[in-house]
């Protein structure tokens, strides 16, 4: 029995969406930097997909084929950024690409900013200790 003409119609667009949309949509090809960084785009992908029709009689009497088929099908597809994956000097960062790309950053920096804090202390409390030896 031959394929019904939904079928095809169906089979057809589910494969032109599995030729637009691969795992190198999701996670791009990487990027090296001069420094030796390594630099991985990140996409979320959407995809929505629908298909119809049906046999319609034309008062005519039937052939061989059976009524005759009217149908459609549509698809479509969002791309979206996520972040980058940025990798080396021994650390894996995703850095998003949303509007709290701000706040994420800051709390990167945080560790760094306290560790500095820290040695800018010390070293006052080293310069004081000094100074007092010396009087």
């Amino acid at each position: 029995m031959p394929n019904h003409p939904i079928e095809t119609l169906m089979k057809t667009a589910m494969e032109s969406i599995k030729e637009m949309v691969d795992v190198n949509t999701v996670v791009g090809d990487p990027v090296e930097t001069p420094d030796g960084m390594v630099i991985v785009p990140v996409s979320r992908v959407s995809c929505g997909f629908a298909a119809g029709g049906g046999e319609y009689d034309t008062g005519v009497s039937e052939g061989p084929g059976g009524l005759p088929f009217g149908g459609g099908s549509g698809a479509g597809v969002s791309v979206q950024p996520v972040g980058f994956l940025v990798v080396g000097h021994n650390q894996v960062r995703l850095l998003p690409v949303d509007s709290n790309a701000a706040v994420d950053r800051l709390i990167d920096l945080a560790p760094q900013v306290l560790s500095q804090i820290q040695s800018m202390v010390m070293q006052r409390q080293n310069t004081a200790t000094v100074r007092v030896t010396e009087s």
